[in-house]
């Protein structure tokens, strides 16, 4: 197995010309031997572009990649000893699952055929697909597919796994079976993997850690839970998290302690006020929609406001309503009972706001963190040998 270094890498396309694309940005990151990584962030920030430079399918414009102490950043792919799993499985339709695994080390490696037959057959046990092993791809429904070209890449016993959204093209309970058939697959095996989505709950609830890019440029690097209650800025704050945060636009009064708003004013607690005194007058407050609680009576900062419009899904309800000219939306409990167009009084509270920069976007202040995100966050730091790589932007 190996551990992975990912320094300053850059890539841009059309280099040196007018309609020059930079799709990756100086982007660093460590990943530590057995750790699952996933990289997330919107379509066209860099991330898949970032996991083909890792594989050799694409060139590198600047930067280095190390794999277990070796420069491979120049190296031919196929010599990386690196396994690959593509969003559309890429099985060949004309041959059979046996004949799809075996494949890669047929080709590219020197073993003989009873060697090869032996690790199609345990990897096949492992995954469950014995009885696929004599269908062609076009038997096979999209989950099968997608257990036959993870067979494919771990029966090469890499050092580092590659998956491109391996899981996009299955329906939602397939999806949900096969993130949890992934985990344990990856623990068992201990592989370093990095895993490539646009999909945050794949992100929360697969990663050790999460890495999430945008505009080519690395934003945050750290634990689901960090990333999800300690943003490093708005951008992470918003993408993290369904529904996403609620932002207000506000100024900060000193002389008042408050934050103001064209619809409200949100009076400060001294160490609140402390916190961000020293920052810009332009801000954005920001709160996740299950941290906004329906006001008691002696509520300070309550909002009075109408409801628009209620999602109930079961155990919590979605409730949404509209502050000037912006939709917000509160996550309730799905027992407490509120009306289409009612009004009802909500309130923030102070220990789970979010202050960012209104001009960079940089977190100022962030919610007191639950005790899970700094258990997490400890955990991983006192099993890891690396510090998280971040890029310097």
């Amino acid at each position: 197995m190996g551990d992975l270094v990912i320094q300053n890498l850059t890539k841009r396309f059309n280099n040196d010309s007018e309609t020059e694309i930079v799709a990756v940005d100086d982007v660093s990151i460590e990943i530590e031997d057995g750790e699952f990584l996933v990289l997330v962030g919107p379509s066209g920030c860099g991330k898949s572009t970032t996991l083909r430079c890792t594989a050799g399918l694409e060139s590198v414009t600047e930067g280095t990649i190390t794999l277990s102490g070796r420069d491979i950043t120049h190296q031919r792919s196929r010599d990386r000893d690196i396994a690959m799993v593509f969003q559309n499985y890429a099985l060949y339709p004309h041959m059979s699952s046996r004949k799809n695994m075996g494949f890669g080390l047929k080709m590219g490696t020197d073993m003989e055929s009873d060697e090869i037959e032996e690790r199609i057959e345990q990897t096949a046990s492992m995954m469950g697909i014995e009885e696929l092993l004599e269908k062609k791809p076009g038997e096979l429904s999209g989950g099968q597919q997608q257990r036959v070209a993870l067979g494919r890449a771990i029966v090469r016993d890499p050092e580092l796994f590659l998956m491109d959204e391996p899981l996009s093209n299955l329906d939602a309970k397939l999806r949900t079976t096969m993130r949890t058939e992934l985990q344990n697959l990856q623990s068992d095996l201990g592989v370093t993997t990095i895993y490539v989505t646009h999909d945050q709950t794949e992100a929360m609830t697969m990663g050790d850690r999460i890495a999430v890019l945008d505009g080519g440029k690395l934003q945050q690097i750290g634990t689901p839970l960090e990333c999800y209650h300690l943003p490093a800025n708005r951008f992470v704050a918003g993408f993290i998290g369904s529904p996403s945060m609620n932002f207000f636009e506000v100024k900060q009064d000193r002389d008042a302690g408050a934050l103001v708003h064209d619809e409200f004013e949100y009076h400060l607690k001294p160490a609140t006020a402390d916190t961000i005194a020293n920052s810009t007058d332009d801000l954005t407050l920001g709160i996740r929609p299950e941290d906004i609680r329906i006001a008691g009576t002696n509520d300070e900062n309550a909002l009075t406001v109408t409801v628009d419009v209620v999602e109930p899904l079961g155990d919590e309800s979605f409730v949404y309503f509209t502050v000037g000219d912006q939709t917000c939306t509160a996550s309730v409990d799905g027992e407490e009972y509120i009306k289409e167009d009612s009004q009802i009084d909500v309130v923030f509270p102070q220990d789970r706001i979010h202050v960012f920069d209104g001009h960079t976007g940089e977190a100022i202040k962030n919610r007191q963190p639950p005790e899970a995100a700094e258990a997490e966050a400890d955990e991983f730091q006192n099993t890891s040998s690396f510090a998280a790589g971040q890029s310097d932007d």
